[in-house]
């Protein structure tokens, strides 16, 4: 599980930004929110991300894209781009490395949670350094350290990492200036016990993202055919109030070439009390139909691997209590597994029964262009509000349009 995420100088981040999943000392709704990794160790599921236009909602669902992309990505040659983008808007910053790391559990039913911390500073051409370390106490061990020296990346490895001279040497001879040295060690036949289960972690579809930069359809002829998802799949959409009765593959033949496509099974009662069955393609579909099946597919692997889904604009085509229903049938499905949605409907600040103070955050913009990112934990008296959704609207919170 995700305990912390930090990035700085990344997008309209330009001073370091901290979203972190612990869980306050509140009981509200406990068994629903938070799982206990260790003892005295308490992670929420569940953040949600308010702000205006352009205040960096998005830039913060990107950045940790960014960092779960890049983590085991392995470039075609060294002269290829990291793809960051630092702060813009002031010319300190495009000269500056950009920062990023994430903190998390990696749990396993036989073993004990193991925290690990693993961090990033790059540019737009290589890594500068690189870091990853795991807690068995209050101090960290060292796996790996990477930095820059005469231009060339050199890696030390921790003391408790037994590795001879010449599996050093293969690694640091695969691991080029625009890769990570995870990446690397992914190219290497060898076994190194502490790295094996972060890159566990990371390839494991553990962390997508659900956004428009990234246009995808989890929704397809081919998942469809997996029996089991058909069934998660059908089951959502019926509790969530559609009424497709089907949904299957059927061959599409052309001049040239023949391809499969999935056929969405209508169920209607005409006025005579018939029940009649209607088959369409998913382009006669809605787009809030499609957009809510590609959710349901998303949480199905979101559940199933405990991991991190990030939804930019969760209401984007959705129903407001569509909206509410997928996070409340998240939190009751879900294990370990963790969801951060960004959105403007402040409607949810309404749901005392559907969310904690400490599930709530906010961009705001300053006028130098640059993103702030808090937590409403961060005001006082929150108990003496009758309604946070008046409370943001009237902008106690910042994070609205000055209009």
């Amino acid at each position: 599980m995700i305990a912390e995420i930090k990035f700085k100088n990344l997008f309209s981040f330009r001073d370091e930004a901290v979203f972190s999943f612990e869980a306050d000392k509140s009981k509200e709704m406990e068994s629903y929110h938070v799982v206990e990794v260790l003892p005295g160790v308490r992670l929420l599921k569940f953040a949600v991300i308010y702000g205006a236009n352009a205040s960096g909602k998005s830039n913060f669902i990107k950045a940790c894209y960014h960092l779960s992309n890049f983590v085991l990505h392995s470039p075609k040659s060294k002269t290829e781009s990291t793809a960051i983008v630092p702060f813009l808007l002031d010319q300190s910053s495009l000269n500056e490395d950009s920062d990023i790391s994430v903190s998390f559990y990696v749990c396993s039913s036989n073993t004990t949670p193991v925290k690990y911390t693993y961090s990033l500073s790059l540019n737009r051409t290589h890594i500068t350094r690189e870091s990853l370390v795991y807690y068995t106490s209050q101090q960290p061990t060292t796996v790996f350290e990477r930095w820059l020296e005469n231009g060339v990346s050199a890696i030390k490895f921790g003391g408790k990492i037994k590795l001879s001279a010449a599996a050093k040497e293969e690694i640091s001879l695969k691991c080029l200036p625009n890769m990570s040295v995870l990446a690397a060690y992914m190219q290497v036949n060898l076994i190194i016990e502490e790295m094996e289960r972060v890159v566990s972690y990371f390839s494991s579809n553990r962390i997508n993202t659900f956004a428009s930069f990234i246009p995808q359809r989890i929704v397809s002829s081919a998942t469809i055919q997996d029996e089991g998802f058909k069934q998660y799949l059908l089951k959502y959409l019926q509790e969530a109030d559609f009424n497709i009765s089907d949904v299957f593959s059927e061959e599409k033949v052309s001049d040239s070439d023949s391809f499969l496509r999935p056929i969405f099974q209508h169920k209607v009662q005409g006025q005579d009390g018939i029940t009649s069955y209607y088959e369409f393609p998913s382009g006669l579909e809605s787009e809030g139909t499609l957009r809510t099946m590609d959710l349901a597919g998303y949480v199905n692997e979101l559940i199933k691997n405990d991991g991190l889904l990030l939804v930019d604009e969760v209401e984007s085509s959705l129903h407001p209590k569509l909206v509410e229903f997928i996070i409340e049938k998240f939190l009751r499905e879900s294990d370990k597994a963790q969801l951060i949605v960004s959105t403007h409907y402040d409607g949810l600040l309404a749901q005392d029964d559907l969310l904690r103070n400490d599930n709530i955050w906010f961009t705001e913009k300053d006028k130098d262009g640059a993103t702030v990112l808090y937590p409403l934990t961060d005001f006082n008296g929150l108990n003496r509000i009758s309604s946070l959704q008046k409370a943001y609207r009237f902008g106690k919170f910042g994070a609205i349009p000055n209009i």
